[in-house]
């Protein structure tokens, strides 16, 4: 027995897949892999794999013609096995020593960041449509951070202990909560869906895991990464099965103890809604962690540098296709700005190329789906059609081999426009141009136009007018930006999460998350306890 220290983690070093490195060769040879084989992908249930007769296939977003594998769908007996086999694997794992429970997940880092680092790089690719840096950021580098700087809050928090007392002894004991996690991922981030159910895990729970189903390639990778770390069976159950019969089984269950959830801000209210129906079946109250929407804006004034504005523009509005909760989607440009800026972004848009990731000379590729290019695509078309708003660039879409979609740029005049206020979580990007003299009335129109509070950037070399933004925006973004696209969040060092709409803001990558997967229990010790009932005033 002793004192157990994690020393404190670096920050994964981030590849540049350079044209002529050896990792460069190495990513090309670990996509040829993954295309060459077709992957039959079981749920994982109390260490099983589970397989039914649903069977669903998984294509490439930008080749329809690329079949990468295919998944299984679950219904009620594997939902109902799935919570079984957590609810018993809890019995042990919530009493597994600490330092064992980090071993784990530190070990899972290193095997992700080494012989597994070009294979989910590749998968991520694939089946995500993400560039290789867009893979490498997220796939790799920011999974191994949660995970690394997750084991090290962990420490932290339990090195938090009460102040004593003469004759006592108090102590502080970081239980598990009682029941299981229900952690519903999305398919935009990898490293998200490897975190949300880790993140309790790491703190004694035990997770029922629902991945995207557009996000269930990658996440086989992960649960093959975590059983080869030597994560006991039952700990984390991945299910693919439907929303609605999840709803009904999980959120319903009374041993639901919490809910880590990343996706729509509709979905999120469902679940809440459900799980407030249902208060009082539960064995102990629900904890509610969620991270949802965003309208995430770039606020210039006019002492900003044009060109790292429109660098921050193109990198914040149309990496990953915009398909980011961060992701800018609003801008406001004073008008003496304006003509500069414009002509810098459309410049940029010009040299942009799309299409499969495969070529690394791509900075676009496709969206996710079906239904994201739907949705998409009716916002560009209401774009055009509108006498209050025109296509500066862009605008362009097909989905005959793919879905891809031009980044597309739209300005307007109504403040309140459509694509002012709605997300769209696609290549688009809508601007607002403002009077000079009008910069603190429009700081308030930014922070009074959408329902989120997630991301936002200020760009401006003046102090006071950068301190005014500060202070206006205050709750118009959990991560704020000075100079800096409001993208690119890294544990450790911005913790990530918004309010408002956009959240309960339990920052993800900090010990404020990890924390709400904890239940304190205070122990008072008193080694002399007193022999007499009678205290000295009544002398």
């Amino acid at each position: 027995m002793g004192n157990f220290r994690i020393p404190f983690p670096n920050n994964e070093p981030v590849y540049s897949y350079a044209p002529g490195t050896n990792d460069r060769e190495k990513i090309v040879q670990a996509i040829n892999e993954l295309k060459e084989q077709s992957l039959d992908i079981p749920m994982v249930i109390g260490g099983e794999e589970i397989r039914t007769d649903d069977k669903v296939e998984i294509k490439s977003p930008h080749d329809h013609s690329l079949v990468l594998g295919n998944y299984y769908r679950g219904g009620e007996k594997e939902i109902r096995m799935a919570v079984d086999s957590a609810l018993e694997a809890w019995k042990e794992w919530s009493e597994f020593p600490w330092e064992h429970r980090a071993a784990i997940f530190l070990k899972a880092a290193d095997l992700l960041t080494g012989p597994y680092r070009y294979k989910m790089n590749a998968a991520t690719m694939l089946a995500h449509s993400k560039t290789i840096f867009q893979s490498e950021i997220d796939a790799v580098c920011e999974l191994a951070d949660f995970l690394r700087f997750n084991a090290f809050y962990m420490q932290e928090i339990y090195d938090i202990q009460p102040e004593n007392a003469p004759l006592i002894w108090n102590r502080l004991d970081y239980r598990p909560l009682e029941g299981f996690v229900f952690a519903v991922t999305p398919f935009n981030f990898v490293s998200i869906g490897g975190n949300l159910p880790t993140s309790p895990a790491m703190m004694g729970n035990v997770s029922v895991w629902k991945p995207a189903s557009t996000g269930v390639y990658s996440a086989h990778i992960f649960m093959q990464i975590l059983k080869e770390a030597g994560l006991p069976n039952g700990v984390i159950n991945m299910i693919t099965a439907r929303g609605a019969d999840i709803g009904e089984l999980v959120l319903k269950n009374p041993h639901l103890a919490g809910v880590h959830f990343t996706g729509s801000t509709a979905v999120f209210h469902n679940m809440w809604q459900t799980i407030g129906e249902n208060i009082a079946n539960y064995k102990t109250y629900p904890r509610i962690v969620g991270e949802t929407g965003g309208k995430d804006f770039i606020f210039v004034h006019e002492s900003a540098d044009p060109q790292e504005t429109a660098t921050a523009i193109t990198r914040g509005a149309y990496e990953y296709q915009g398909q980011k909760c961060s992701a800018a989607s609003r801008a406001y440009i004073p008008e003496s700005l304006w003509p500069e800026i414009k002509e810098l972004i459309i410049k940029d848009a010009e040299e942009i190329k799309m299409g499969s990731p495969e070529d690394f000379s791509n900075f676009v590729n496709a969206v996710i789906d079906r239904g994201a290019y739907d949705t998409i695509v009716a916002y560009i078309d209401y774009a055009k059609k509108s006498n209050d708003a025109e296509i500066l660039f862009g605008g362009d879409y097909d989905n005959s081999k793919g879905y891809f979609i031009s980044p597309t740029a739209v300005v307007t005049k109504d403040p309140h426009f459509k694509t002012m206020e709605e997300e769209i979580f696609g290549p688009v990007f809508t601007l607002y141009i403002y009077k000079d003299t009008d910069f603190e009335k429009t700081l308030h129109l930014c922070d009074e136009t959408s329902p989120y509070g997630l991301t936002g950037a200020v760009f401006g070399r003046d102090r006071k007018a950068v301190k005014l933004a500060e202070k206006i925006l205050r709750h118009a973004a959990g991560n704020f930006y000075i100079n800096d696209k409001p993208t690119g969040a890294v544990v450790g060092q911005q913790p990530f999460g918004g309010s408002r709409a956009s959240g309960t803001n339990d920052k993800a990558g900090s010990y404020l998350n990890l924390i709400r997967w904890s239940s304190p229990r205070a122990i008072k010790e008193n080694f002399v306890p007193p022999k007499d009932f009678k205290y000295p005033f009544m002398g």
